[in-house]
């Protein structure tokens, strides 16, 4: 196992490398740049080109990209053109709000969608099950900013039940209970896409597990249903269910962007959209980095739990 993991993460290096390459051309050669986003409009063209050349803009893409990945083995991600700040710093600051979301929001999901997918699976075709099927395909086909303004304009606008939007309260007190009162809109937005995926895959990966003759023998021996169902079918329905679940990791990163724009959740996605906006060349790499890298890992862990899940799985 642990070869294999080392042989995985020097696979990765060349992907990632691959990632970084692609990622900071299409970058580049978006319309407009960084310079065009804070001079003072009434500059004269010549400003503009010296501004352009102390932000080594005027050099070719490759030896732009050089500076950058000279810059990454260093530890440094560069400034952020639009703050100044180090791009570092900006991407720490960030990161607690964004993992706290996304981990909460993962949470929610799957303690909804497996209980609800086995409970479908084990009534099947009954009013439960259609009734789940239904809740499936409503939650993957709702976009998260329509969900998301239409959560806003219910609980927030007309009942007054919960805030539009942010982490906190302005001006009041910070703590874990007002966090979570501001949690709650974001969080079940993203967790509805999440579980309507979930459900269908949990569904079809236990009704293939439960026609089993294993199982059969099960119940004739006098095993009552809840084991068969909970213990023996599910822990070899899990394969399936795993890999969805590493898929839905970068699915909650696309996800994170638009809720927390949607929310004003400052977070990673917020700050992704912000720099698009201001053309943040170093912060828009560095963001793709991470998400990269987010996905590579959960590739990996994913892996690693199969053969937790299965024995039978061997990695030579």
């Amino acid at each position: 196992m642990f070869q294999y993991i080392i042989r995985r993460i020097l696979i990765a290096i060349p992907v990632l490398f691959g990632v970084t390459v692609f990622t900071f051309f299409v970058i580049n050669m978006a319309p407009g740049n960084p310079v065009d986003m804070y001079v003072n409009p009434s500059a004269t063209p010549q400003q503009i080109a010296l501004a352009k050349e102390q932000l080594g803009l005027n050099d070719p893409l490759w030896v732009q990209y050089g500076h950058w990945l000279g810059q990454l083995f260093q530890g440094n991600l560069g400034f952020s053109y639009s703050t100044r700040e180090p791009v570092t710093s900006m991407l720490i600051e960030r990161l607690g709000p964004t993992l706290l979301l996304m981990g909460t929001s993962l949470i929610v999901a799957y303690l909804i969608a497996i209980p609800l997918g086995i409970l479908s699976a084990t009534r099947q075709y009954s009013w439960i099950d259609y009734l789940t099927t239904g809740f499936s395909f409503l939650g993957v086909s709702i976009p998260h900013f329509f969900l998301g303004l239409g959560a806003i304009y219910i609980f927030a606008s007309k009942l007054e039940l919960l805030p539009t939007g942010g982490m906190n309260t302005l001006g009041g007190t910070t703590g874990f209970g007002d966090t979570f009162f501001h949690m709650i809109l974001p969080v079940l937005v993203l967790a509805t896409g999440i579980a309507g995926n979930m459900v269908r895959y949990v569904r079809s990966s236990m009704i293939d597990v439960l026609g089993k003759d294993y199982l059969r023998t099960a119940r004739a021996k006098g095993l009552r249903n809840f084991i068969v169902t909970n213990k023996h079918a599910l822990r070899n329905a899990l394969i399936p269910i795993i890999t969805i679940i590493g898929m839905d990791i970068p699915l909650l990163i696309g996800g994170a962007v638009v809720t927390e724009q949607v929310f004003q959740w400052p977070g990673l996605g917020q700050l992704t959209i912000q720099s698009i906006g201001s053309r943040d060349y170093s912060a828009l790499m560095a963001l793709n980095l991470i998400a990269a890298i987010a996905v590579l890992v959960s590739n990996l862990l994913t892996d690693v739990v199969y053969s937790i899940v299965d024995p039978r799985i061997k990695y030579e």
